[in-house]
């Protein structure tokens, strides 16, 4: 399956403890849609979120963020892992 690597920009006041709670839903919800997601990152002083996810297409991990809370990101790009 692809790993995509999603980035959410100017996500203001974010905290890392908001988004351990956005990956939560995350994790009730990805099962539905064929999505995992594995990993994130947060960057509090630039506003900023990634997710690592292995999902068959960008479109079902948008909707995965969007059924779970809303939090669609800005940009998702295909990644290989080396």
């Amino acid at each position: 399956m692809p790993l995509y690597m999603d980035t959410h920009k100017n996500m203001k006041g974010v905290t890392a403890a908001a988004v351990a709670e956005a990956h939560a839903k995350d994790l009730r919800v990805q099962g539905q849609h064929g999505v995992e997601y594995l990993h994130y990152w947060v960057d509090e002083k630039n506003e900023t979120i990634q997710c690592l996810v292995h999902a068959p297409n960008p479109e079902a991990a948008k909707r995965v963020h969007q059924e779970a809370h809303g939090l669609v990101a800005d940009e998702i790009h295909e990644v290989k892992q080396g």
